[in-house]
């Protein structure tokens, strides 16, 4: 089996640099490559190479640092504590990672993690396609044959283009691994397989993790919170959302995130309309959960996505109170009530995919009104008599008043 695209010599350095260690490629490189083997799908080339050493992956980036000199190294970035490497060799990114074990103290916990065999390390991962590997044998003359590592079962899930758990307390573990299924389910075309399937119904029904909807969001475990967020931030960002999200509401898997995720019906059109108004997607997702503030926290979005969600949710309480008074405002009534409340035009325009609101005067603000200004300014005011202070500042906001009114309301 051979790895089109490496640099000639590059597999040679490896091995022969491992200090007679097993090593061997992981991770999407050897997906693909069966991919385009066995279905004739694109290949798709080589991003990075993700190996794996029975040893110290920072004693090799070492020894490679050392060997290749600053004509082939591009940079080197050695993580002794996590015993990872990444470095650039002959124009190829490589991640080098020890071998390890990984352990749960509690389900949805970070996993304890210890160095271990290859097998082992086999043995962590989420699905069995990604539970292969290539592994870096010397052959006759000198050169590096690549030996196929199967010991789960990965070739034929390929063949039948099935997403498989590794183990039947997959999901228990680490739930953010459904996200993951949705993300391969976009990129690859494949299924969830039936047993896969039932794990996740089954794990979702007994609810295995110490937090529950309602509790305290900053106790939520790890792969409930942060790790959930970071997930969902691929598949968004990565993948196709429009099938990734489908697939993780037929499969019933958002109440991982909020039930009234799995419930809604309208987040295809929420999210087209976040695209055209060039809105952070995560954020026009989560839009229908009424208790928005505290999903904010438990996910810990970023900060510019905790305001704007805090902004939105201030906006959808006043539009919900104005809903019967607000009928035949003006422009500049419309005006003054959005701009007075110190809302943004990202939380109008959230509102607006979100559907909120007579959307007529919310979106004549957002298209027009919010950049008109007064047709005079401060400085000609002056000159006509009016001396700086509250009064000047008045006089400009009814001379804006009365150019907005004359737009269509």
């Amino acid at each position: 089996m051979e790895l089109p695209g490496l640099p000639p010599g590059l597999l040679e350095a490896l091995v022969a640099h491992s200090g007679g260690r097993r090593l061997a490629l992981v991770g999407g490189a050897v997906r693909d490559l069966l991919l385009h083997q066995v279905h004739n799908d694109p290949w798709r080339g080589l991003v990075d190479l993700d190996l794996v050493l029975e040893g110290s992956a920072p004693e090799l980036a070492e020894r490679l640092r050392v060997w290749a000199g600053p004509e082939r190294l591009g940079f080197c970035h050695i993580h002794g504590a996590y015993g990872t490497a990444e470095l650039e060799l002959d124009g190829v990114l490589l991640d080098l990672a020890s071998a390890r074990q990984e352990s749960y103290p509690a389900p949805g916990e970070n996993p304890v993690v210890r160095f271990a065999a290859l097998a082992d390390d086999l043995a962590r991962r989420d699905f069995t396609i990604n539970a292969m590997a290539l592994e870096l044998a010397p052959a006759a003359g000198g050169v590096v044959a690549l030996e196929l590592l199967d010991p789960h079962g990965g070739q034929a899930d390929l063949a039948a283009r099935r997403l498989r758990l590794l183990h039947g307390s997959s999901l228990n573990d680490d739930p953010t691994r459904v996200l993951r299924a949705a993300r391969y389910a976009a990129r690859l075309g494949f299924e969830l397989a039936p047993g896969s399937l039932e794990q996740l119904r089954r794990t979702l029904a007994a609810w295995p993790w110490a937090w529950r909807p309602g509790d305290p969001p900053e106790l939520a475990p790890p792969a409930l919170g942060t790790r959930l967020r970071m997930e969902l931030d691929l598949l968004l960002e990565r993948e196709d959302w429009r099938e990734a999200l489908g697939c993780l509401q037929a499969w019933g898997a958002l109440p991982l995130v909020e039930e009234a995720l799995q419930n809604d019906r309208h987040w295809r059109r929420r999210l087209r309309w976040a695209q055209r108004f060039a809105l952070p997607l995560l954020p026009a997702w989560l839009a229908v959960v009424a208790d928005l503030p505290a999903l904010a926290a438990r996910l810990q979005l970023p900060h510019h996505g905790q305001k704007l969600l805090h902004q939105f949710v201030q906006l959808r309480q006043w539009l919900a109170a104005v809903q019967g008074s607000s009928a035949g405002w003006s422009p500049s009534r419309w005006s003054e009530a959005l701009e007075e409340r110190g809302g943004s035009a990202e939380a109008v325009a959230l509102a607006l995919a979100a559907g909120l609101g007579p959307r007529r005067p919310l979106l004549r603000w957002w298209l027009r009104w919010r950049h008109l200004k007064a047709p005079v300014t401060a400085t000609e005011l002056i000159a006509e008599g009016l001396t700086p202070g509250p009064a000047l500042g008045q006089a400009l906001r009814a001379r804006r008043a009365q150019r907005l009114d004359q737009e269509r309301p």
